[in-house]
């Protein structure tokens, strides 16, 4: 089971607690006005949160890449902060969704964790390399194990790997609350919404759902489609359908989606893209062809979707 393309493990920084609703916009809106409030004495109070989800919510800030090191502050190593251009985009006060309430938010953070090799190794593994849709706790925590072996990651504890695949299933599957649980512990993460993830037979058992994805917005599958392919070949004009539909990164694999899902998509990607990229299957040869130079960095795609105003207000948002 090597998996080649993950260089470095990523197994910590969540404090074992997964994403909540309001921490990203609070990180983003925080970090503007001081880049340091991650090392402040007083960030607790000022995030309304413990000490442990300081640090928690500083990692999914990063990891989700709406927060970022500042590049111009010298030997920085993570002590100051800012808003990326995406967190900016999406998180501001006058921002595409500042109150986290579109789906479409909602599968991009999920791609931002997902679809980098060198984001949180757990996320990007399980929706690129795992070997069989079905699983339980004790196989991820194997086959984790045993990638971390090949690859020399001589650091990563066994009760590392463990805290972090508990972490993972609970960003995907809802909590069944219990006596003994804090309430705060049973409060979903944003991501199960989306429902890639479910338990099924016995306890403990899960698999990984495959779909049409209809909450899904074709402008952020253009848009993760334009990352992976500079990511793949920054200079390639043509790409055959089998890389966009199973190679690690791709929006095939990232977004769960079926091969009839697929093409739907690629079919009507020539409109989505304003003829920048289209899908061809003249000669039995099903190819993507790229018209347009187009880079992932611009966010080209998604703002005329956020613009066209389709967020979808949810009650019952929990902190």
């Amino acid at each position: 089971m090597s998996v080649v393309a993950v260089e470095h493990g990523s197994f910590a920084g969540h404090e074992t607690f997964p994403l909540r609703y309001t921490w990203l916009p609070k990180a983003v809106q925080h970090v503007r006005s001081d880049p340091q409030l991650f090392s402040r004495e007083d960030a607790m109070v000022r995030l309304g949160v413990g000490k442990n989800m300081v640090r928690s919510i500083r990692h999914w800030g990063l990891a989700t890449g709406v927060l970022e090191e500042d590049p111009n502050v010298a030997n920085n190593r993570g002590r100051e902060l800012k808003p990326s251009a995406l967190g900016n985009k999406l998180f501001s006060e006058d921002g595409w969704d500042p109150y986290l309430e579109d789906p479409a938010t909602l599968w991009l953070l999920h791609a931002q964790l997902t679809g980098n090799k060198d984001g949180p190794t757990t996320w990007y593994w399980v929706f690129n390399h795992l070997p069989q849709p079905e699983f339980t706790k004790v196989d991820l925590h194997r086959w984790l194990g045993t990638l971390a072996t090949e690859r020399g990651w001589s650091r990563v504890a066994a009760s590392s790997l463990m805290r972090d695949v508990d972490c993972f299933i609970r960003s995907y599957v809802p909590a069944k609350p219990t006596r003994t649980m804090p309430l705060e512990e049973t409060l979903d993460c944003p991501l199960v919404e989306l429902g890639l993830i479910r338990e099924f037979g016995g306890k403990g058992s899960y698999i990984l759902l495959r779909g049409d994805q209809p909450s899904l917005p074709d402008e952020l599958f253009a848009q993760v489609l334009v990352r992976f392919l500079h990511h793949r070949d920054a200079t390639a004009k043509t790409i055959p359908l089998q890389a966009v539909a199973f190679a690690p990164g791709s929006p095939g694999r990232v977004f769960c989606l079926t091969e009839d899902a697929l093409l739907a998509r690629l079919e009507r990607l020539q409109k989505t893209t304003s003829g920048a990229i289209r899908f061809d299957e003249t000669a039995g040869l099903r190819q993507l062809y790229l018209t347009d130079e187009l880079r992932p960095d611009t966010l080209t795609f998604l703002g005329p979707y956020y613009r066209r105003g389709r967020a979808q207000p949810k009650a019952g948002r929990q902190a």
